[in-house]
């Protein structure tokens, strides 16, 4: 029996600006790219719920969708619902433009971009853990990665951008 096999990727990438200048500048002082994470279970059921035409589940819409870091390096768990830093966790909502999605059948329309801007001010501790969110706080986790981006510090501005796609 022939079947296909379909894989979920996420590549992350985090832009690193000494400051608001150099954001403005477009001059990143660093750049981490990371493979990789994990669908969490409630992610997967938003996924279809939506998928079918379910109304009771917010959507991962530029409306909603937020990109959340954390200090916690507490293992990935499929059962998760949020980041697991106590304190240290912080969500924000998309840059304009995002999530960006281009609607076809050709190479590039399997891809979904999520990216959010960490000002000055915003999350400044070490980034451990990271997801992706259909709300501000509570909602659904889509996905979960524990990996260290570094450790931000003001006045920093960092730009946290993943793709996902499914091949």
């Amino acid at each position: 029996m022939a079947r296909e096999a379909i894989r979920w990727r996420c590549r992350t990438r985090v832009h690193k600006y000494a400051d608001r200048a150099a954001y403005e500048a477009g001059a990143p002082y660093d750049v981490v790219d990371v493979d990789g994470n994990l669908l969490t279970y409630g992610g997967a059921s938003a996924l279809w719920h939506l998928l079918t035409g379910g109304t009771d589940v917010d959507a991962f819409d530029g409306t909603n969708a937020h990109l959340g870091v954390g200090d916690s390096s507490t293992a990935a768990a499929a059962t998760q619902t949020d980041l697991q830093a106590s304190t240290n966790k912080v969500r924000k909502g998309m840059m304009p433009g995002y999530p960006d999605h281009t609607d076809g059948t050709t190479s590039g329309s399997e891809e979904i971009v999520f990216a959010a801007e960490f000002g000055a001010s915003d999350a400044n501790f070490a980034w451990e853990e990271w997801g992706i969110f259909n709300a501000a706080s509570g909602g659904r986790m889509l996905n979960r990665k524990v990996e260290s981006l570094g450790t931000k510090a003001s006045p920093a501005v960092w730009t946290l951008t993943v793709t996902l796609s499914l091949a």
